[in-house]
């Protein structure tokens, strides 16, 4: 896979512990399985409404998965479909943006300026 940016979705608590630690080994899910989960543009919603379902303060942000090289791996998850998972510890620096994913009547609102697929 070629995809340059994947996405991560965090608990506000996660975002603070990242933003203040300038690293993230992962949720309780990603240390379970030894890599972080991350998404593409077009899984974002499915991955919100699957595994954050109800949750508000969430954080999504955009990962450089250029930057991390050898780190990613896209392997088999979710229906066959192929997810970048990255082996080893998220930084900021890795980090392209973060924003806000408020829960509105119901169902997560992704950040304006995705790619289409990800609506």
């Amino acid at each position: 896979m070629s995809d340059a940016v994947a996405y991560k979705i965090l608990t506000a608590d996660q975002w603070r512990a990242l933003d203040l630690d300038g690293r993230f080994a992962g949720a309780p899910v990603d240390l379970a399985d030894g890599y972080i989960h991350l998404s593409t543009a077009a899984q974002l919603g499915e991955t919100a409404a699957k595994h954050f379902a109800g949750q508000d303060g969430l954080i999504v942000a955009a990962v450089d998965i250029a930057a991390l090289g050898e780190a990613i791996r896209w392997e088999v998850s979710r229906g066959g479909a192929l997810f970048p998972h990255l082996y080893g510890a998220l930084t900021k620096a890795d980090l392209l943006w973060a924003e806000a994913m408020p829960l509105v009547e119901g169902r997560h609102q992704l950040p304006r300026g995705l790619p289409a697929a990800a609506a």
